[in-house]
């Protein structure tokens, strides 16, 4: 029976994978470490608490004792743990640097103590800054903005320099903006559909012009299946969902959906180093054999029913 250890697997994409693995595979057992932050809710995953292949482990990814006590079973990690709200970071760094680059660190070293057979470094396309025109290539220069992406840049880095140095069997992924079921309601839009919900405000930096590339969580979660299974040892993936979209226009896209009048649009002081556009060439992962499964009008579509049925979980947030 294979083992993962999956890290940050009470978060929105990590508890998406890990429903993904345990449904996909019979034969592999998951545990699941995650320090439980603001971000990280058991409630993600009530419904595979009880699965005999399922465990898991409330404990902090910086504390080394902890990761040693639970890696020793296990032959793959996937580090999904992350403080990841760009607006958080602008406020104070700290907290990002330390479990985004410290706690890599400590994975890392546990890793290579294990002789773990792969480590999976979950990753962002806001490494690489913001481009106007064209398409970053894993090869690409990484030119983070905010304290966040600069602290998963870091991230990528010292896992790539473990696999040059110890010879560790390191796989990187970066993805476009991930949407779906269970994201925290900070993150635009599950913030955009809860407040329509509430007849509330709907925030949108500066002129709204700003572009992202968006792709439904679970094609992230069959991209990141693909990698672990199919992927080189010490390549990095981008995973892009090919659905450019700038925020004003999502916005007037989710309103139009659960029939909200244009008024609660109210355009509110950019971020400080807004990026304005990411874009991601995928044709790596592409030559593996994936490819985004779901039409993204539908998913968005699916998205905003899943927070209408299921208000008890994000009104409890907010």
């Amino acid at each position: 029976m294979k083992k993962i250890l999956v890290t940050g697997g009470a978060g929105f994409i990590g508890s998406n994978f890990i429903r993904h693995t345990l449904n996909k595979y019979a034969d592999y057992s998951i545990v699941n470490l995650d320090k439980l932050t603001y971000a990280g809710r058991k409630e993600n995953l009530k419904d595979v608490e009880n699965n005999s292949r399922y465990r898991f482990v409330k404990g902090d990814i910086c504390d080394a004792k902890i990761v040693t006590e639970i890696i020793k079973d296990c032959d793959t990690i996937i580090n999904f743990a992350a403080e990841s709200h760009v607006d958080r970071s602008i406020s104070d760094a700290a907290e990002f640097v330390r479990t985004n680059v410290h706690g890599t660190y400590v994975l890392l070293e546990e890793a290579k103590k294990n002789n773990i057979s792969l480590f999976c470094q979950i990753s962002t396309d806001e490494t690489y800054g913001s481009r106007e025109k064209g398409f970053f290539k894993e090869t690409d220069l990484l030119k983070p903005s905010s304290p966040y992406s600069a602290s998963k840049a870091a991230a990528d880095l010292l896992t790539y320099s473990y696999y040059t140095t110890y010879n560790l069997p390191v796989v990187i992924t970066r993805s476009t903006n991930n949407f779906g079921p269970y994201q925290y309601p900070e993150k635009v839009m599950p913030l955009f559909i809860t407040n329509a919900l509430e007849s509330k405000k709907l925030p949108v930096y500066g002129d709204g012009r700003n572009v992202r590339d968006w792709i439904y969580v679970l094609d992230n979660c069959e991209a990141i299946d693909f990698i672990i299974h199919k992927g080189k040892i010490g390549e990095i993936y981008n995973v892009a969902g090919n659905n450019e979209v700038r925020n004003i226009d999502l916005t007037h896209s989710i309103l139009k959906i659960m029939k909200k009048p244009e008024d609660l649009i109210e355009f509110v002081q950019d971020r400080p180093g807004h990026d304005r556009r990411y874009a991601l060439d995928s044709v790596k992962i592409k030559k593996l054999g994936w490819k985004p499964q779901h039409n993204f009008e539908q998913a968005l579509q699916e998205t905003v029913e899943w927070y209408e049925n299921n208000q008890d979980w994000w009104q409890a947030l907010k």
